[in-house]
């Protein structure tokens, strides 16, 4: 899947990351790996419906406000699997925080690579994919 957007939208949304984004490796079920995740919090719901209308892609949903007094309610938009691959080739470029931007290559250049689309992992895969998340985790 192709993300169509302009260049100025492309750089704004990878300033949004770079600012209140994360790139992330995250189990979403007990049995799987993780798998790529970026994930993005604000307050102001406009800016992460705005990002999901120009990407077509992600969720929105609302955190747990426990403190109505002291906190603003709070959103998070979440975008999983080959959405997070597709969005990073296209925004990659416009990173400007340099462990953002190597988070995204490392995605981008070896995730698929070290991930069977059976999900069936020989021995050597299993290592393979091993030393991929201890790559991905040793970026500071």
């Amino acid at each position: 899947m192709v993300i169509n957007m302009t260049s100025e939208e492309k750089a704004y949304i990878a300033g949004i990351i770079d600012g209140e984004g994360s790139i992330m490796l995250l189990k979403f079920h007990n049995n799987q790996f993780p798998s790529p995740c970026i994930s993005i919090s604000s307050t102001t719901i406009e800016l992460l419906q705005w990002i999901k209308d120009v990407t077509n892609i992600g969720s929105i949903k609302s955190k747990k406000n426990y403190n109505q007094e002291k906190h603003t309610n709070s959103f998070a938009y979440t975008i999983k699997y080959n959405d997070v691959i597709n969005l990073l080739v296209e925004i990659e470029p416009y990173l400007v925080i340099e462990s953002k931007k190597k988070r995204a290559r490392l995605i981008i250049k070896k995730y698929k690579e070290v991930t069977p689309r059976n999900g069936r992992y020989s021995k050597e895969m299993l290592e393979a994919k091993e030393k991929f998340y201890e790559e991905f985790i040793s970026i500071k």
